[in-house]
């Protein structure tokens, strides 16, 4: 296993400077067999942190290196991870708060750490969105910002978060998508060639014309932006006469098509006998003890040989 890792888990501080018996009995295991843990300190400024942002930094740095040290010390080489949960609290009630101006900074802040360390890096998006709203959106998208910004290479808690984490939505799963999807195209680098730069389109084009029927534009409109998955670009007129569905409501038709849709794959089990069975994800367990290995659609592979 400690040679082809494939287990991954993230590892909580219960800040200020507590491992828990639970949490440390986790990076122990985690680290005996050489499986990356993410070492991930909690800190609410105002609460399990000072309330100011440097020094919530500096006590979040602690903790996660501290960490990082532990694993160490079980097996030198283990694979770790820098993980980030910097937020603040609202002052007022003491209830955390999620996607706020000091939670983006952190966010960005934790991946310059990170980087120092050459380390990489887990953070998140969350909201305190008691609902799949405005807000919600709002703060998911500040977060998401500072992750994107801080060079995140984990994004934990990416979709449906809700509530500061007490519940999941179905909506917000859906929305969240959205703004997972547009960030991956954002940041997908412009083609700068000759075809894209489209000199030919420019000079056919009078001065004054337009472009919806000319070949450069016929030759690439069926791709040539992203498609989104709730947002709606009808204008008022069209948008109405479809049923004026906002956001939210869209979500909802997009996740209940989704479960109605769903088909339950199967499981294609190839052995190194030769021997194929196909059984349902739910099915019976399988016994294969004295099998080398179960090959799953022949992309991937469980070593069940002793030691492996």
């Amino acid at each position: 296993m400690a040679e082809s890792p494939g287990v991954i888990t993230i590892i909580s501080v219960n800040s200020p400077r507590r491992f828990d018996d639970a949490m440390a009995d986790g990076l122990v295991a985690m680290a005996g067999h050489g499986q990356p843990v993410v070492i991930t300190p909690f800190t609410l400024m105002g609460a399990m942190a000072p309330v100011t942002l440097a020094a919530a930094l500096a006590q979040q740095n602690a903790e996660a290196l501290f960490g990082m040290v532990l694993a160490q010390a079980v097996r030198p080489g283990t694979p770790v991870m820098y993980g980030a949960f910097t937020s603040n609290v609202d002052m007022r009630s003491g209830a955390p708060a999620f996607g706020t101006p000091e939670n983006a900074k952190a966010n960005v802040a934790s991946g310059q750490l990170a980087r120092r360390y050459r380390l990489p890096y887990r953070t998140s998006n969350a909201s305190t969105s008691n609902a799949a709203d405005a807000q919600g959106a709002c703060e998911t998208q500040m977060s998401l910002w500072g992750a994107v910004l801080g060079g995140a290479n984990l994004v934990y808690h990416a979709a449906g978060w809700q509530e500061g984490g007490l519940t999941a939505s179905f909506e917000k799963f859906i929305l969240d998508v959205e703004m997972l999807q547009m960030m991956m195209e954002f940041l997908q680098p412009i083609v700068v060639d000759e075809p894209s730069l489209g000199f030919d389109a420019l000079r056919r084009v009078p001065t004054g014309g337009h472009f919806f029927g000319d070949e450069h534009t016929m030759e690439r409109y069926e791709h040539a932006f992203y498609q989104p998955l709730v947002s709606n670009w009808q204008n008022y007129e069209s948008w109405e006469l479809a049923g004026a569905q906002d956001s939210t409501q869209r979500a909802t038709a997009i996740w209940q098509r989704a479960l109605d849709e769903y088909e339950q794959p199967a499981l294609t089990l190839r052995f190194a006998s030769n021997s194929t069975t196909t059984w349902p994800v739910a099915g019976r367990p399988l016994a294969a003890a004295s099998h080398d290995f179960i090959q799953v659609d022949e992309a991937c592979r469980l070593d069940l040989r002793p030691g492996a």
